[in-house]
């Protein structure tokens, strides 16, 4: 959908889906052949070392955190600090070198592997890339919760902050899964939504009544967050407060939502921002377009906020962007601050036909002026029963 925050947040608010069928040699061999693919990435930023050093997942989080560091003002000075940490939700790592080296073992019988095949693989490669772009001495921490894992890693980079541990983060989530081995394998669970037969784009309709399941998406999305004192300081320019996170955990079953733990987790989120449930007027939902898992949120969501439920504007913006799994809470926290900056909520795209049993309001496909919007939740729920939220809140 694009890079830069602010292109990829007006695609949103344009409704611009990234879906389309995969053109990929494994293509034929898939039943469901679908996905939010960024395409070739921009590399010439990159010395050949670094392009040999990095898997997609990593070159994905570099150039993510770069633009964040560059809009924030944050340059590389040669000054390693203690002061900074590094945050990042990976739900896998380097999915293509897996994949290639078993094909070069077991399929073309070679006795060999790429030489820095492990340094490609490791799910915490990624930080370890975005720790050396951020000169930071302090935690690099790697946090794998599934579709809930860049969300984690953002609240867990506020929580370190709020401790007196570090005064700055760079937080965020990556994940490029759109592999031959993976999507058979979600292909086998049987959630994935089949291609619309209209058009490829729209196939992932959350809340709609004729939804079908999720489509698979990649990208990586990149937050500085500061402590308070420490940005005015600099004078930095503060977009928004992140004011509120919980993590809870459902402890019922590995694959299935339950609602319970995903309304322990908005009510302790909320609690934690020092805000009352009918201050937050948007929730970026984590709206996947299964259909229990719809219903579950839209339940979760109405025993947390009560009749102050039906006056949220709910968006789903996995509509347009599909489901990036350990970048999905990052990405789409990008999405709650550019809503909360801008003072207008993205659309819930190719919402046909609102399901009746849910009937919340989804700011069905058209984007929404909200001039008094002061505070924002988005929601990630994962498999393996992680449940997190953040809430954030304009500062001025």
């Amino acid at each position: 959908m694009g890079a830069g925050s602010d292109v990829f947040f007006d695609a949103l608010l344009a409704g611009k889906s990234g879906i389309r069928r995969l053109d990929n040699p494994y293509a034929k061999r898939l039943g469901i052949c679908l996905g939010a693919s960024i395409g070739k990435l921009d590399l010439s930023g990159f010395l050949p070392s670094l392009i040999a050093q990095t898997e997609r997942v990593s070159q994905l989080a570099i150039l993510s955190a770069r633009e964040a560091l560059q809009n924030a003002g944050l340059q590389q000075t040669g000054a390693a600090s203690e002061r900074r940490g590094v945050f990042v939700g990976c739900g896998f790592g380097g999915a293509q070198t897996v994949e290639d080296g078993y094909e070069a073992l077991f399929v073309r019988g070679q006795d060999r592997v790429r030489p820095l095949s492990v340094m490609l693989i490791m799910p915490n490669a990624a930080a370890a890339h975005v720790g050396m772009l951020f000169e930071a001495n302090g935690p690099c921490l790697t946090y794998s919760n599934a579709c809930a894992s860049g969300a984690v890693a953002i609240g867990e980079a506020l929580r370190s902050i709020r401790s007196g541990e570090i005064d700055a983060a760079l937080a965020g989530g990556t994940e490029a899964l759109l592999t031959f081995g993976a999507l058979k394998s979600w292909e086998m669970l049987h959630i994935l939504a089949p291609e619309d037969e209209r058009n490829p784009a729209e196939s992932c309709r959350p809340f709609s009544a004729d939804r079908s399941g999720l489509v698979l998406g990649e990208g990586a999305a990149f937050v500085v967050l500061e402590e308070w004192e420490t940005a005015k300081k600099r004078g930095a320019r503060i977009l928004v407060e992140l004011a509120g996170y919980a993590c809870r955990n459902d402890a019922k079953h590995l694959s299935r939502p339950e609602a319970g733990g995903q309304i322990r987790a908005m009510r302790a989120a909320i609690a934690d921002a020092g805000l009352e449930e009918t201050a937050i007027g948007h929730v970026n939902a984590h709206g996947t377009a299964t259909v229990i898992g719809d219903r579950i949120e839209t339940e979760a969501l109405r025993a947390v906020f009560g009749e102050h439920a039906n006056r949220l504007a709910i968006s789903a913006t996995k509509s347009m962007h599909g489901h990036l799994m350990g970048a999905a809470g990052a990405v789409e926290f990008v999405a709650t601050v550019q809503a909360l900056v801008r003072r207008t909520v993205p659309p819930t795209m190719f919402l046909r036909q609102p399901d009746a049993e849910l009937g919340l309001d989804f700011v069905a496909n058209e984007a929404r002026r909200m001039p008094e919007l002061r505070a924002a939740m988005s929601n990630a729920f994962a498999f393996g029963g992680t449940n997190a939220v953040l809430v954030a809140r304009q500062v001025s």
